[in-house]
């Protein structure tokens, strides 16, 4: 009988051992927009301060946007990490997000997060011009300094950027112009830049390398896109219309629903300290942090020689599919 209760003993001391390691290496799943590079870099340095791993996936914007609506009803991450922050709106009024307050996001200006919580921002990127700079030497062109100069004749069908059904560039280019020039005159110039549109991307890098290789003449990128080629060595030229672009918020936030919503908020207060923007510096992340203590990485990523237009997050969230209905209405015909 001793015998008999000692293994019975031994037996649930094993499944209770084993049921402990397996909620110890319990996963975070997160899925991300930024690049597979910049997304290792951060999950991983996650990982080695706190033994808690993360599994991820990328998409772009408007593909983690669509994902995170399918999946509503079950949903199968548990944060959202680096989207634009106006997405994030867009997910509140749908009930994709939870609010949670990181620890330590009060270092955090107001203006670059949600004061109830459903969003974070980490880091802040601004819409340019990235141009073929042999492209502009045979053409005798400057870089342009205009939106209305890349109107030019001489792009002929060669610019690429992306498409707003699927990206988020393409939904902050449209929201520069709109700042830029009110509603109505940024559509119809977006019409007339359509002609000489090469290609529509799903992804707002996917034009980068064509261009930096000379199979394209220019487009409308985030910075941190058009940095990464330039720092490769491609022959391209960064600049930005005089009438002023919009920076994106890139942030983060607490899935509705969530599995693991302990691990989510472990992450979530890891990555709104100051330790987490300095991976930036660390590993050539071309974003500029949010946190004011932490200065941008390259003096490429100092704005302020740059007119940033202001932008309220909460009506760019509020009209965030009218806009891209109206740009596939009216742009795409």
């Amino acid at each position: 009988m001793k015998k008999t209760l000692a293994v019975a003993i031994g037996i649930i001391a094993l499944a209770l051992s084993a049921s402990s390691a397996t909620a110890s290496q319990e996963s975070l799943r997160a899925y991300t927009i930024w690049s597979e590079r910049y997304a290792k870099a951060i999950f991983d340095a996650f990982t080695s301060d706190t033994g808690i791993k993360v599994e991820w996936m990328r998409f772009s914007s408007g593909e983690l946007q669509a994902r995170m609506e399918a999946e509503k009803a079950n949903p199968q991450v548990d944060v959202v990490f680096g989207n634009m922050a106006e997405a994030f709106v867009d997910g509140m009024a749908k009930g994709l997000f939870d609010p949670y307050l990181p620890k330590k996001a009060e270092k955090i200006p107001p203006e670059f997060r949600d004061k109830e919580g459903y969003w974070t921002g980490v880091a802040l990127d601004p819409i340019c011009f990235m141009t073929n700079q042999k492209f502009l030497q045979d053409k005798g062109m400057t870089p342009p300094k205009s939106w209305n100069d890349l109107l030019d004749d001489r792009y002929g069908k060669k610019l690429q950027m992306a498409d707003a059904r699927t990206s988020g560039t393409a939904m902050y280019r449209i929201l520069s112009l709109v700042q830029a020039m009110g509603e109505d005159e940024a559509y119809s110039y977006q019409t007339k830049l359509n002609e000489s549109v090469q290609v529509y991307t799903k992804s707002g890098s996917g034009g980068a390398l064509p261009i930096a290789r000379g199979q394209a003449a220019g487009g409308i990128f985030f910075l941190v896109d058009a940095l990464e080629m330039k720092q490769k060595g491609y022959p391209v030229v960064v600049s930005y219309p005089e009438e002023g672009v919009v920076a994106g918020i890139e942030a983060m936030a607490l899935v509705k629903g969530a599995s693991r919503p302990d691990l989510a908020k472990v992450f979530l207060d890891w990555a709104s300290e100051e330790r987490m923007q300095r991976l930036y510096r660390e590993n050539g992340i071309n974003l500029i942090p949010t946190n004011p203590d932490v200065p941008p990485a390259t003096p490429e990523l100092d704005i302020k020689s740059i007119k940033i237009l202001p932008l309220d997050v909460e009506w760019a969230g509020d009209n965030r599919d009218r806009l891209v209905e109206r740009w596939v209405e009216e742009v795409l015909r």
